[in-house]
Order: C-alpha cells, then sequence, then structure tokens
C-alpha cells in the first residue's frame, strides 16, 4: 500500500494517466489502479519500469522503491492469523509494524496496543459474539504479538488520546478492569509512550468524527495514513489533505487534553473508584 501509494504521487507528478501507465508495462489501467491501492503484489520488472517512466533515474531513489517492492511481496507473520481476521486488517498490521510513529485517538475502549491480556479477551468476546474459544484466543494471541512493536529496540513514537469513556466502560470484571488501568498507568511511563486523557468535563470537542490511528513511517518519502476502522470494512487514506485535517484534529484533542501526568492522575482516580 505504501509503494502503491509513492507509484500513484509519482505518476500524477509527471501528469501521466493510469491507462498510459499500464501500457508501459503490458497492464491495463485497473491494474495501474489495483497496485496504487496496494491490493496485488508487484513484479520488479514492472517497478523498474513505471520508475523509469516516472522519470526516477536517482539510483538511491530507485533503490529504496524496489526495495520496498521486495518486502511488499514478502508475508508477515500476521498472515498466520488471516483465518480470524477481517479481510481489511492484516494491510493495518503491517502498516502498524512498520511505523515509526502512531498517532491515535480512541473512544469506545482502550487501543489494542495497551491493552491487558485479560481485557482484550473480554473485548473480542464482545465483538465476536459467536465464535469458539479457540478463534477468540487467536484473535488475542494476534494482539499480544502486536504489543511487542511497542516494546521493543526500535520501538515506534506512541501518542494516544483516550476518551475517558473508553475508561469507565466496562469490559470484563472489576478485577480486569482494575488491571487494565494499572496496565495504562505503567505504560504510560514508558519513554515513547504519551498518554492523554479526554475528559468527560471538556465537553464536545475536536474528536466528534470517532476513533482515528494516524500511522508515520521512517522513510521520509512515504505518506503518513489515516486508519478508521468500519462495521464491515476500514477506509485507509493517504492524501495529504485528508491527513492534514486528522493531524488538526488531534492536535487540537491533545491540546484540549490533560498533559501525560495529570492525565495518570485521572486514571488513578479511576482505579480508586473501582
Amino acid at each position: 500500500m505504501l509503494l502503491g501509494s509513492q507509484l500513484r504521487r509519482l505518476r500524477e507528478t509527471r501528469g501521466i494517466t493510469r491507462e498510459a501507465a499500464g501500457y508501459s508495462i503490458r497492464a491495463s489501467e485497473s491494474k495501474i489502479s489495483r497496485m496504487e491501492l496496494g491490493r496485488v503484489s508487484f513484479k520488479t520488472r514492472d517497478v523498474e519500469d513505471l520508475l523509469t517512466l516516472y522519470g526516477v533515474t536517482d539510483e538511491q531513489e530507485r533503490n529504496s522503491l524496489l526495495a520496498l517492492a521486495k518486502e511488499a511481496n514478502v508475508a508477515g507473520w500476521w498472515h498466520s492469523y488471516t483465518d480470524v481476521l477481517p479481510n481489511w486488517f492484516p494491510t493495518y498490521v503491517g502498516l502498524e509494524g512498520a511505523a515509526s510513529v502512531i498517532r491515535v485517538y480512541e473512544v469506545q475502549f482502550v487501543h489494542g496496543l495497551l491493552q491487558t491480556e485479560e481485557y482484550a479477551r473480554a473485548v473480542v468476546r464482545r465483538g465476536m459474539k459467536d465464535a469458539g474459544e479457540a478463534d477468540v484466543e487467536r484473535r488475542v494471541a494476534l494482539r499480544l504479538e502486536r504489543q511487542k512493536h511497542l516494546v521493543a529496540e526500535n520501538a515506534p513514537a506512541f501518542h494516544i488520546v483516550l476518551d475517558e469513556a473508553a475508561l469507565r466502560r466496562p469490559y470484563g470484571d472489576r478485577q480486569v478492569m482494575r488491571g487494565q488501568l494499572q496496565h495504562l498507568i505503567d505504560m504510560s511511563e514508558r519513554p515513547n509512550v504519551t498518554l492523554q486523557v479526554m475528559p468527560f468535563g471538556f465537553g464536545g470537542h475536536a474528536g466528534e468524527s470517532g476513533a482515528f490511528t494516524i500511522l508515520g513511517f521512517p522513510d521520509s518519502d512515504l505518506s503518513d495514513v489515516v486508519y478508521m476502522e468500519q462495521l464491515t470494512s476500514a477506509l485507509y487514506l493517504d492524501k495529504p489533505e485528508d491527513v492534514a485535517q486528522y493531524e488538526a484534529a488531534l492536535g487540537e484533542l491533545r491540546r484540549d487534553s490533560p498533559g501525560p501526568e495529570e492525565s495518570r492522575d485521572v486514571i488513578r482516580g479511576l482505579l480508586q473508584l473501582g
């Protein structure tokens, strides 16, 4: 998907139509469209020909994009879980694992990267009421595997604004919620994690459209991606004008929320109430 985004940007910058691009690699316009959306695998020769057509002659830039093409064709560890995942979610897991900066607004429940095992199990069971226990456990295992990225040596910077509703809405019993609140306090003290709580008392705020995630990548040539999950699908936005609006909304949410230490105090208060 990241490679497709870059190829689309290069094509549009040169004013080349999808039809012309398809002709250059002996393919249809629809295949170029699928490539740019990241929905097909990439042949090295096709990428080389497109880069030539788009006037990319710098060796370093070509090699970077060709390396990305090779990576795009390698199945990630998460592909072994595709039998229990909706078809749009493996793409997100791959992007999340490649991100160097993850910025989030969450309102319904605690974000998956910060969930305890018991809380995650309660969330999955609530969302997959007809699933067997084995499928539930595989979903939980995937969530725990994703969390390793957040505590790895080269962990991404993780900035999250949690709506107070996510902290008060019970998933699991009292003990599960207490464990989850304490885990949030502990994780918020990690150097790569910045956690803020948007309190009920603030009233209306910039997160009115619901939860979203903004993923940033170490290669400056790669566009940020906004991810929004829906009931039966997900949206991936990478156009600068779209990303900019979500960045502005998250910036406003962060400015309007208490800082990290005050937010920890909010969570400590809820822990005492529980």
